[in-house]
């Protein structure tokens, strides 16, 4: 029996997640009817993701998947929030079932590591268009939020900086450094493709962190948003800055560059209160400090020497329409 809109909800997504008990009412009617605790508000984050804008029309559908899910986690991360639902709209030039099992695999697989229930969406026909809706629970009073940062607040980020844009770098030019092996590749390309969401870092730091924010359109870009809406600037260690060992085999202004200005790691940027540095630390977490908070509204980064650099950033980010 050929697919239609109605049996491709039913056969790959319906039952394509986990079910949670807070979920009364899931795919299959006009609307979700879900169940909110009482101590808690929810975050709600949204994205669009579209064939040759945001991925590669050749992706393997399994990572797509994974990724698609995986940029609104990240949003969660930043906020402090616990994944629990999300909703799907996709849009599809034409029904390709093996596509289409592959996306709900890589899919599911992520929302089964983070205990999230897809409970509805849509689809239609057209140009390739995923757009996810997640959907957290936060604690009343505790999220995190990007203009709450302080005077003399250390900056962290978490992970390392540059990969996912190294790997787009290769698939949209030539460059490819001698240096880079294979494996190198192989690893910055699943940086890219396989993006992972800081969710248990972020639970770890929501008790420090004074503001936060993904990396999602490049460090100098996203911490500019902390600075814009908290008053403050920012000077950063460029000697402090984290690379992968991969990264760090490549000529290292290059390197750099790639971690301040290139888009899609989706590690955390945060702001830590001086006293508390020693508490974060205690963790133990994957996580590096880069700078600190300053009044002066700009971002100074300084080199091995702490003096101003020189490094030359021609972009401070991604801007769909700049």
């Amino acid at each position: 029996m050929a697919l239609n809109e109605f049996s491709l909800i039913k056969q790959y997504f319906a039952d394509a997640t986990q079910k949670r008990q807070d979920v009364i009412v899931d795919i299959g009617d006009d609307c979700a009817v879900l169940s909110c605790p009482e101590d808690s508000d929810i975050a709600i984050s949204i994205d669009t993701l579209v064939s040759g804008v945001h991925f590669f029309a050749d992706v393997d559908p399994f990572t797509l998947g994974h990724k698609s899910l995986a940029v609104g986690l990240s949003d969660l991360a930043a906020m402090g929030a616990t994944p629990a639902w999300f909703t799907l709209a996709l849009t599809l030039p034409e029904l390709d079932e093996n596509w289409l099992s592959a996306f709900a695999e890589g899919m599911a697989a992520l929302a089964s590591q983070h205990n999230i229930q897809l409970v509805g969406g849509d689809t239609t026909k057209g140009p390739l268009t995923i757009s996810i809706q997640v959907h957290g629970l936060v604690k009343k009073g505790t999220q995190l939020r990007r203009s709450q940062a302080k005077l003399s607040d250390k900056i962290y980020v978490s992970g390392t900086l540059g990969d996912a844009g190294a790997a787009l770098q290769k698939r949209l030019s030539s460059w490819q450094p001698s240096e880079l092996t294979e494996q190198d590749w192989l690893f910055l390309n699943k940086r890219l493709e396989q993006p992972s969401p800081r969710l248990a870092i972020s639970q770890k730091i929501l008790p420090f962190t004074h503001a936060a924010i993904d990396i999602s359109d490049g460090l100098l870009a996203d911490l500019g948003h902390i600075l814009e809406t908290s008053g403050k600037g920012a000077r950063i260690n460029l000697d402090a800055i984290p690379l992968s060992s991969s990264l760090q085999k490549i000529d290292r202004q290059q390197a750099l560059k790639l971690a301040l200005s290139s888009g899609d790691d989706y590690e955390l940027c945060f702001t830590v209160a001086a006293d508390q540095v020693a508490a974060v630390e205690a963790l133990n977490l994957d996580i590096q400090q880069i700078g600190e908070i300053i009044d002066e509204q700009t971002i100074v980064l300084l080199d091995e020497d702490g003096k101003p650099s020189i490094l030359d950033i021609t972009s401070k980010g991604y801007d769909h329409f700049a």
